[in-house]
């Protein structure tokens, strides 16, 4: 039996939080996260709510909790996109190189020149700031992070013995591709999609602190930040509390993905 990661299991326990929370608020809260309650203006902990309210007194702990389904929901939609695309182009590369190779290797490099903010100011100053802006932006900076890492798994794939049996046995690329070089690259794919959505939940984070998020009145981490810093000496807990929770969003994911790295990748086994 395999000994699952200490990173693995702390990965997964912040992880499931971080679900769990975010599909909690979308059915229940403490308060309306978007509830204003100018009595209740800048209060500390405990004295409005479990973390305080802001500056219009809305509950930032409600803020939170629906701030997590923002963050999360924008993250995952851009990794399974960018995900999706630079995996396809990748592992084509892989299959045919020659001028797709060439040319992919090229868009690669002109993709990896822009990186998500700027791309975000880009696309903002075109579609305006919305949601829908960040997940592209963020999406189109995932392609070239997914077309290299599958890129170089699936050639290590196709150089093995069984591809040239498969080869021999009359199976094409596409067929090749798909019973066996997607199956051998699952685990790196899930690992980098792990570590990737973390990153894409500090890029939006990023995003919404620039104005170029998701708008108002929907919680975002990132907004809530940006809001907070007139009243970082009056108020620090409305600084502390989204910039703890980016923090251990991310800090879950990454943890996540390097435990399944552990426990997939059979040379950081032979070393432990």
């Amino acid at each position: 039996m395999k000994r699952i990661p200490l990173n693995l299991w702390l990965g997964g326990l912040i992880s499931a939080l971080l679900v769990g929370s975010a599909v909690l608020s979308r059915f229940w809260t403490p308060e309306d996260p978007v509830k204003m309650n100018i009595l209740n203006r800048l209060k500390g902990p405990g004295d409005a709510g479990l973390l305080g309210a802001d500056q219009i007194g809305r509950d930032v702990f409600s803020m939170i909790m629906a701030g997590g389904w923002t963050s999360l929901g924008i993250a995952l939609t851009a990794t399974i996109i960018g995900g999706s695309i630079g995996t396809l182009i990748g592992v084509t590369a892989a299959a045919k190189s020659g001028i797709f190779e060439k040319v992919s290797g090229w868009i690669n490099s002109v993709l990896f020149a822009f990186p998500p903010i700027l791309s975000a100011i880009l696309l903002g100053a075109l579609l305006g700031p919305g949601g829908m802006t960040s997940i592209i932006a963020i999406g189109v900076f995932m392609i070239p992070v997914f077309t290299r890492i599958s890129r170089g798994a699936a050639l290590q794939i196709w150089s093995r013995d069984y591809i040239k049996a498969a080869k021999m046995a009359g199976k094409g690329q596409a067929q090749i591709t798909i019973e066996h070089v997607l199956p051998n690259i699952s685990a790196q794919l899930l690992v980098q999609f792990a570590i990737q959505t973390g990153l894409g939940i500090l890029a939006e984070a990023g995003l919404s602190f620039l104005g170029m998020g998701i708008a108002p009145p929907t919680p975002s981490w990132g907004r809530m930040l940006a809001d907070a810093q007139t009243y970082i000496g009056t108020a620090p807990h409305l600084v502390l509390a989204p910039g703890i929770a980016i923090a251990l969003a991310v800090l879950g994911l990454n943890l996540l993905g390097d435990g399944l790295r552990d426990l997939t990748d059979p040379r950081r086994k032979q070393a432990s």
